[in-house]
């Protein structure tokens, strides 16, 4: 029986692989690497996170983006140049190459508990028993779509995840509903791409990061404001630096910080593509949607009461994503049904461990318990360390209870 399976090949997979291996801990890791980057977010973003904030993670820091960048001869620099989502991307690719080359380019498509630990099921057929399960699996599993326009049929109404390409817009009118970063960067690259778009939002007013000023920052900035893999603050400092104290913080605070921290906003370098050149309809709630003669009549209302009807070819809901365990479909329904949850994530202990032994979530699903910046690649450093401590302790204890139940006996 293998000891450990990392489901997800993302920063969060990738970095426990690489943690993992270092510390001898015999596994194998499936997925599509950097699928979400590659194939879920639009061509010509930029990353909100900082360069120092963007790395993959190994023990030895061997590998990290301004590493990858100098390699490449692109411009890198640790705060004040935006990361390239195909830059971002590549870095991810570089890691797999160079540190995990025996990582597994295929799908899970069924997990069940098995006598001792649980059963995979690949999508090439073969099956394998697994002591313990890390589940990686990103956000693009948790799309969300407010039910008043989930009914819509697909070729009116799409999410956002669903457009790395924008180009198939060209000519055509959108409305793109949202105000967070997804929205902004497509509702800016869809008006470079020649698409006629309006972003919807029921936000009064759109936020964007500060631009920074390439100035050295004085003493006092620095207390005040203190620089984090999550931005300057010191509420941002304490969610990037300490999950650890942020999950032992009573389960009522901790959903409700996860929910209203960070919240939407867009980076400062799209804010010029959209103010002036996205009519805004700011204040404003979809009600709903009718289809007709071709088009979608989309009524929104205004903060007033008052009520207005959008007519466009499509919508776009960069509504953001919610975590919700039934999406994972290749989940055992009833193993699903045992994982205990709040605010409809797992409740996972100290080492990311749910309520099922041996079963572990990693990145956005572990936000309700080590905070918001799970929503981030920064704290895919922190998982990992967490979890290679976590699994080189149980297998130690494992093979010291082995030992003491099969004492070795000498004879002369």
């Amino acid at each position: 029986m293998l000891d450990a399976a990392i489901v997800g090949a993302g920063p969060y997979g990738l970095s426990a692989a690489a943690y993992f291996r270092h510390s001898g801990i015999p596994f194998r890791i499936f997925g599509r690497p950097m699928d979400s980057w590659l194939a879920h977010m639009p061509k010509g973003m930029m990353l909100k996170s900082d360069g120092f904030a963007s790395n993959i993670y190994d023990p030895e820091n061997a590998f990290t983006l301004g590493q990858f960048c100098a390699e490449r001869g692109i411009e890198y620099a640790d705060t004040g140049v935006p990361v390239r989502l195909e830059t971002f991307s590549s870095y991810g690719l570089a890691f797999r190459d160079r540190l995990l080359p025996d990582l597994e380019d295929q799908l899970v498509v069924d997990v069940d508990r098995s006598p001792g630990g649980f059963v995979l099921r690949l999508e090439d057929g073969e099956t394998l028993q697994v002591r313990k399960v890390v589940l990686a699996v990103g956000i693009t599993h948790f799309e969300y779509i407010p039910e008043n326009l989930a009914y819509l049929p697909t070729e009116f109404l799409s999410h956002s995840a669903g457009h790395h390409d924008v180009e198939p817009f060209r000519g055509r009118n959108v409305v793109i509903i949202g105000s967070g970063a997804s929205a902004l960067d497509l509702a800016g690259l869809l008006h470079e791409a020649g698409a006629s778009v309006h972003l919807v939002s029921r936000r009064a007013e759109l936020k964007f990061h500060s631009q920074p000023t390439g100035k050295p920052r004085t003493r006092w900035q620095q207390i005040r404001h203190p620089q984090s893999g999550l931005g300057p603050g010191m509420r941002s400092r304490f969610f990037a630096n300490s999950p650890r104290a942020f999950h032992y913080l009573p389960e009522r605070l901790r959903l409700e910080a996860v929910s209203r921290t960070l919240g939407p906003s867009g980076g400062w370098f799209i804010r010029d593509k959209v103010i002036g050149k996205v009519p805004l309809h700011l204040g404003c709630r979809p009600q709903g949607a009718k289809i007709q003669n071709g088009k979608v009549y989309l009524s929104v209302r205004a903060a007033g009461g008052t009520e207005q009807e959008i007519v466009t070819e499509h919508i776009i809901a960069a509504t953001g994503y919610k975590v919700n365990l039934d999406r994972l479909s290749f989940l055992n329904p009833e193993l699903r049904s045992k994982v205990r949850l709040a605010g409809g994530a797992p409740v996972l202990s100290s080492t990311f461990e749910s309520s099922i032994p041996g079963l572990y979530f990693a990145g956005v699903a572990a936000a309700s318990s080590f905070g918001p910046v799970m929503r981030f690649a920064f704290g895919a450093g922190f998982t990992a360390r967490t979890l290679a401590r976590t699994m080189t302790k149980s297998i130690s204890h494992e093979s010291a209870s082995v030992s003491v139940a099969n004492p070795v006996t000498f004879t002369k």
